[in-house]
């Protein structure tokens, strides 16, 4: 029996990779001291396997931003429109790969970056493969081979972890029409069965394949597509061992085709479906071994050893233990690094926990204990874990009967505004008198150093409340001011007060609980701190109100009110397994209703309750989206119905395909919704303009995930895009996202831009 990680976290224990990237693209440190932190941080991963036992430790799981990104760097899938990048005489590989990106905007270019959507069901984006009729592809860069490399001289023959070539074309987007991206697998073949050829040439033994598609709905040219591309590679590498790792769901009616892939090792995700192991035991053939994905890859509880060893006896009994793997559920990029730098967490709930050093330990520990080892640190493993699952089941800090109770008596009722969008919209534009082409952001502004370190200073006691609200008051005032001054209709105070949208409201609300460095990478060098929801969850308090107030009373304009919404701080946390999701949404959507409420009291008439997760908790397989479309839009509808229909409730989305949810959408019933459009050229609106989406929309025109600013000319373009499919009295001007990881400079400059670019299209309309 042998034990695998299909990957490791690559922001470094500390984030080191964040620091190091961003002062890079600062000018502050140069490429070798970068590429030194990375090495570093490969070189950390590895010895952790290494020392805790691990039989198959993983390479090429780093990456400097992206994991696809690398695989188009690699084989050469590198839009035309960056090849100015390279000829520019100062430029490296990984300049050119932060260009696509983030864009490139100095030395008299101005490139935009490639299109950055969510990985799978998660709260991680990677970078679209761009991909055209007849593309030809080439082996591009050595990462693959230098990534081996290191891990050797590191003293392990590493397992490199590589994109399946099915699954990359799939990730990506036809960017002309007449072609099937999957007709490109013939072209792209050549290029693995070279780097594969190389690893060979290198000592490579073992290869994983990530194919995360295998489960997932897949029409027959996919299937034709699968059998072509492994037939194929195992002809031209018969020694070579192959791993093909599906994750993230069960393989269930694809379960016959993965195991008839002439590889070497099948990984199957049992946490995210546990039901699918009697199905591949049924059908997987005598040469194919089973990789059990058990310990939970994407969330932080401990694995419930008795639970897992039921499994890997079933599996043994079957195949025998030579011919069973044992790993996580999935890569281990979605969890924190290390629950021992957690030294103020409550210690039962610490109990429960385990992050990704934890979890490498808990896959080497099941191996021990399914193959009878009777070492006494392993047994008294194994009842440190009983007690530990035992604690959890039982503990008096999860329940609250008040808080299950009234998530019982919620009616129809609760989820419904008094009356129609079309009713509700005469009665807001009387109270609210916004122009055509009304112009706003979408919640925060730029947290400057000095912001983030005001913050800092008053957790150490180094500022006095006092002190920190001044200095917070001081901001938002000059930010209202500024906002103001270029002439954006609706203001909002720039959440200053705001560590992350999600860890904000966790800190407010029983039943969460939050870690010191429980970091985990949301893009590039982006990283949150999901809070973990342990127990049923309800605000003891206002929230939000105290600042609204007062950004509201600088102004005579109307300031937003920001939350985030039910289904958004469910998927953004690492959340409670122990009932369903839909539960702990309803309870966390009634706690989100009091304080609109509590707004709307206050005085404040525009309140936005962001869903930017509501298309990333969509299930993967199609079978299951109604049974969570409609407990999802429940939770939004409830959340934002305890108003008067003169009160106007905004959501914001970003980054996510619309087009088979269009409908549900349009149920969340909120009277603006804006989109991130502006990296896709307006593409998303066309799912709006099919189905004619009754509100009102904002499409961005400004992306803010890219440091380049946009010219008045380019967002009048988008904006004329998007009155060629939404009538012109339902469109808002904005940005994609909000501003929070900008720098002022180029915020100003966008957004000035911004307002002229819609005062330019209502004189437009208006003629």
């Amino acid at each position: 029996m042998q034990t695998h990680i299909l990957g490791y976290p690559r922001i470094g224990s500390k984030r080191e990779l964040k620091k190091a990237c961003e002062q890079y693209w600062s000018g502050k440190i140069l490429l070798e001291e970068l590429l030194n932190t990375g090495r570093n941080i490969c070189n950390q991963n590895w010895n952790i396997q290494k020392e805790a036992g691990i039989d198959l430790i993983p390479c090429n799981d780093f990456s400097y931003y992206d994991q696809v990104l690398d695989m188009s760097l690699v084989v050469g899938a590198i839009p035309t429109r960056y090849h100015e990048v390279v000829l520019k005489k100062n430029n490296s590989e990984l300049d050119l790969y932060f260009a696509m990106a983030r864009g490139y905007q100095k030395e008299g270019l101005d490139i935009t970056a490639m299109e950055m959507t969510k990985w799978f069901d998660t709260n991680y984006h990677y970078i679209v493969p761009e991909f055209y009729k007849n593309q030809q592809f080439k082996l591009s860069s050595d990462k693959i081979f230098n990534e081996f490399s290191g891990a050797k001289q590191a003293g392990i023959n590493a397992k490199p972890v590589i994109i399946g070539l099915v699954s990359y074309l799939l990730l990506g987007k036809e960017k002309e029409e007449g072609f099937d991206k999957l007709d490109l697998a013939v072209s792209l073949l050549p290029v693995y069965i070279e780097i594969l050829t190389k690893l060979q040439e290198q000592g490579a033994e073992w290869i994983q394949f990530d194919e995360p598609f295998l489960a997932l709905d897949l029409t027959e040219k996919a299937k034709e597509t699968y059998h072509f591309v492994y037939t194929e590679i195992r002809k031209r590498f018969p020694k070579l061992k192959f791993i093909v790792a599906t994750y993230f769901e069960g393989l269930n009616d694809n379960g016959l085709l993965a195991a008839s892939l002439p590889v070497n090792v099948l990984h199957i995700d049992l946490v995210r479906n546990p039901e699918q192991l009697d199905g591949i035991l049924n059908v997987i053939p005598e040469n194919l071994s089973l990789s059990l994905g058990l310990v939970d890859g994407r969330n932080i509880w401990k694995n419930d050893y008795e639970k897992s060893l039921s499994f890997i006896q079933k599996a043994v009994d079957q195949l025998g233990s030579e011919r069973v793997l044992i790993a996580p559920s999935s890569s281990l990029l979605h969890s924190p690094c290390d629950l021992d730098f957690e030294t103020t967490l409550n210690p039962e709930i610490k109990n429960w926990l385990a992050f990704a050093k934890q979890k490498v330990t808990e896959v080497v520990t099941l191996k021990e204990l399914a193959s009878g080892t009777e070492n006494e640190q392993v047994l008294a493993s194994f009842e440190e874990n009983k007690k530990a699952i035992a604690s959890r089941r039982t503990s008096s800090l999860i329940h609250d009967d008040e808080v299950k109770q009234r998530a019982n008596e919620v009616t129809e009722k609760d989820a419904q505004r008094i009356n129609t969008f079309r009713i509700r919209k005469e009665e807001q534009q009387k109270v609210l008198q916004l122009p055509v082409f009304p112009t706003t952001t979408i919640g925060s502004f730029p947290q400057t150093t000095e912001v983030r370190s005001w913050r800092a200073k008053f957790k150490k006691g180094e500022l006095t409340a006092e002190q920190y609200d001044t200095l917070l008051k001081e901001e938002t005032q000059r930010t209202i001011r500024w906002q103001e001054e270029i002439g954006i209709d609706v203001l909002v105070h720039g959440e200053f007060e705001r560590n992350d949208m999600v860890e904000y409201f966790g800190e407010q609300l029983k039943g969460f609980v939050f870690t010191k460095n429980g970091w985990v990478q949301s893009y590039g060098s982006r990283c949150v701190k999901p809070p973990v929801i342990f127990g049923d969850v309800s605000r003891p308090a206002p929230m939000t109100v105290y600042w609204s107030q007062y950004a509201q009373s600088q102004t005579e304009k109307w300031v937003k009110g920001m939350l985030t919404g039910p289904v958004t701080i469910l998927q953004w946390s690492f959340v409670r397994d122990d009932q369903p999701r839909s539960e702990t949404c309803k309870q966390i959507a009634l706690a989100i209703r009091d304080e609109v409420v509590d707004l709307e009291k206050a005085g404040i008439r525009i309140i936005q309750i962001d869903e930017p997760a509501i298309r990333e908790g969509l299930p993967l397989r199609k079978a299951e989206w109604q049974s969570y479309l409609k407990w999802a839009v429940e939770a939004f509808r409830i959340s934002a119905s305890g108003v008067e229909d003169a009160t106007q409730i905004h959501t914001h989305m970003c980054y996510s395909e619309f087009n088979d949810i269009i409908e549900n959408i349009a149920d969340m019933d909120a009277d603006v919704i804006t989109i991130e459009c502006s990296r896709s050229q307006m593409e998303l609106l066309n799912a709006f303009a099919d189905f004619k989406y009754p509100n009102e929309i904002g499409p961005g025109v400004y992306d803010i995930h890219s440091p380049r600013v946009p010219s008045k000319e380019e967002m009048i373009e988008l904006l004329r895009k998007a009155q060629n499919v939404i009538p012109a009295n339902q469109l808002w001007v904005n940005p994609d996202c909000g501003l929070k990881t900008r720098h002022w400079e180029e915020t100003e400059k966008a957004l000035i831009a911004m307002v002229a670019a819609a005062k330019e299209a209502s004189v437009e309309y208006a003629l």
